[in-house]
């Protein structure tokens, strides 16, 4: 099966530039929004495939056969989903999925030109069972109702948003992780106005919302 040559062009350019996989660092539902696909599965199966005529390991890919169980995006630009791929190095964003047909995963990725859905370290993979039960609610329905909104990593103090459709994502400052309590909790939500604000879940949700300079 062959990979568009968009994407082959893409991955030349990154072994020219740089050998190694670099990400910015992504609240979930940022990770989400930006998605193509994002689905819960089980991964059944794995082979080594080759992109082109080419014999160099670094135009490998890892194609993960898969078993959908769920998806939450993306039901207008593919009707089902069989296999993911991934490069097969781990230094150009290749990820490794246990194919047991055990773990759930979620899975979340780009189609390539060719319809194959692509995924890799920069993207939101999670094993199901450790994400928090807020993770699991929000991809139903909060991380689509926030991907207007924008989210803005706070690293030191002081800082501040610059527009009301803005969410201060400060993990960084209160748990020393991007993988914190708004990570695992919250999601950014716009509202009636156009202002966005966190957003935890859990009825009334108008009591719910925290303002922006308290997450």
């Amino acid at each position: 099966m062959g990979f568009s040559l968009l994407f082959g062009g893409l991955l030349f350019l990154s072994l020219k530039l740089t050998e190694a996989c670099s990400c910015a660092p992504a609240h979930p539902q940022q990770a989400f929004c930006t998605s193509d696909i994002v689905i819960r599965a089980k991964v059944s199966g794995e082979k080594i495939v080759n992109h082109g005529n080419t014999s160099s390991p670094h135009f490998k890919f890892i194609q993960y056969e898969i078993k959908l169980v769920k998806m939450f995006k993306g039901f207008e630009k593919l009707k089902d989903v069989q296999y993911v791929y991934t490069p097969l190095f781990s230094s150009l964003c290749g990820v490794k999925l246990e194919a047991n047909n055990k773990i759930q995963y979620l899975l979340s990725g780009r189609i390539g030109g060719d319809g194959n859905l692509i995924i890799g370290l920069c993207d939101f993979i999670e094993q199901w069972d450790n994400l928090s039960l807020s993770q699991k609610k929000s991809l139903n329905h909060r991380y689509h109702m926030g991907c207007e909104c924008r989210i803005s990593r706070c690293y030191t103090f002081p800082c501040s948003t610059v527009s009301e459709n803005e969410c201060l994502w400060t993990d960084w400052l209160t748990d020393n992780s991007l993988n914190g309590h708004q990570a695992k909790h919250y999601a950014c939500i716009m509202r009636s106005d156009g202002s966005c604000s966190w957003y935890r879940g859990g009825p009334p949700p108008e009591k719910e919302f925290l303002d922006i300079s308290d997450p």
